[in-house]
């Protein structure tokens, strides 16, 4: 991402010129929203109605500009208790009906003022359904948004969006993780310790933790198994984050040690994919990718279906329909999305680790998914009592 010097927010009549070019040479024109200036990244679309504040906070979507099916987008304006990170990470942001007015209590300012001062370049007016129609039959693709009085010709800003790197090989999980160790403590009376591998974490997942009375060590992406151990963990969590699994080596190597301990283990999103790496099973890059807060998949070991959120453009490859035999004893898929059968969670039957694709911390909702905080609770229950 480029990002330009934070603007202030421009009045609402005052239209400045945007476009939006992606990869394979299809154009919008709309207006500049948020920050002028251009932008690079992996073109998107997300279907939640709802929760854009923890969107465009989570680290996941590092170097993605992110298109809003929903219509209307900054209704509820932005306040100062739903950020689920430090920042705001996506490298741009498109929308086709930005709110004129936010109307929420806990409203501090608008979404363009955040956005500008954020220096994150947007667009709106545009036809974001027939773009997201696009990425359906052509898939995610670079994209850039440029916006200012003089804009260039199509054919020179194309050019400068096939020079932007592809998502496929990016590792990019230790540009947004923690550079020093902290903790969450246990609210009420401490049961467990934690230690979790921020791979790109949001604030939710060891809030999430902690109300189950887990202390939460949260360590750098680069840590060691010897880091892990160090603050001697009843489980080892890996979060979510950005990136191509197959660039996480280092966290593959971390994890099987991990595993060969036979310490209770619980992984969401990237975590999922480099559990599916370590017991040795390939990813693959999702043609465009699972975004939004209304996805249902199916838990497998109890036949319940869930809504829930999403965000994620690569997958496990593994079998659907059998045992599969690992390094670490036997593994199955525990959860499937139903709109497509992709693997939405792996749980190993010889060793206490599971993990699912998708986000069960859900600060926005639903929260369909929240009883996997409590599995983990479990399997560090049932590890304790028979050590």
């Amino acid at each position: 991402m480029t990002a330009p010097a934070p603007t202030t927010p421009r009045p609402w009549r005052e239209r400045v010129p945007a476009v939006l070019v992606l990869e394979d040479g299809r154009t919008f024109r709309g207006q500049a929203y948020g920050a002028t200036g251009e932008t690079f990244g992996e073109a998107v679309f997300n279907t939640g109605m709802s929760g854009y504040q923890e969107t465009l906070t989570d680290p996941s979507y590092h170097r993605q500009v992110v298109v809003m099916t929903a219509p209307q987008i900054g209704n509820t304006g932005w306040n100062d208790e739903d950020d689920e990170s430090k920042q705001i990470w996506v490298a741009g942001y498109v929308v086709r009906d930005p709110a004129r007015v936010p109307s929420n209590w806990r409203s501090r300012r608008s979404l363009d003022a955040e956005l500008a001062t954020q220096g994150v370049v947007g667009i709106s007016g545009i036809d974001t359904r027939a773009l997201t129609r696009h990425l359906r039959e052509r898939g995610a693709m670079r994209v850039g948004i440029f916006s200012g009085e003089r804009l260039a010709e199509p054919a020179e800003l194309l050019a400068r969006v096939l020079q932007a790197p592809e998502m496929k090989g990016a590792d990019l999980c230790a540009e947004v993780a923690t550079t020093e160790p902290y903790v969450v403590p246990a609210i009420g009376a401490k049961r467990f310790t934690v230690a979790a591998l921020d791979l790109g974490i949001k604030a939710m997942t060891p809030q999430r933790m902690a109300e189950r009375g887990i202390e939460v060590h949260v360590l750098p992406a680069n840590s060691t198994v010897e880091d892990l151990y160090a603050v001697d963990p009843d489980g080892v969590f890996f979060s979510n984050g950005p990136g191509d699994p197959a660039t996480a080596d280092h966290q593959v190597a971390v994890l099987r040690e991990v595993l060969s301990r036979k310490t209770p283990f619980f992984g969401i999103c990237f975590g999922n994919q480099i559990l599916g790496r370590a017991l040795g099973f390939g990813t693959y890059k999702l043609k465009y990718g699972h975004r939004g807060i209304n996805q249902p998949v199916q838990d497998r070991t109890t036949g319940k279906v869930e809504v829930t959120a999403h965000n994620h453009g690569f997958a496990v490859e593994a079998p659907l329909d059998q045992v599969s035999q690992t390094p670490f004893g036997r593994a199955e898929v525990s959860h499937v999305c139903l709109n497509d059968d992709v693997v939405e969670g792996l749980q190993c039957l010889d060793t206490p680790a599971f993990s699912v694709q998708y986000h069960p911390e859900a600060a926005a909702g639903p929260h369909d998914a929240a009883y996997l905080f409590d599995r983990f609770v479990e399997l560090m229950t049932r590890t304790t009592a028979g050590s």
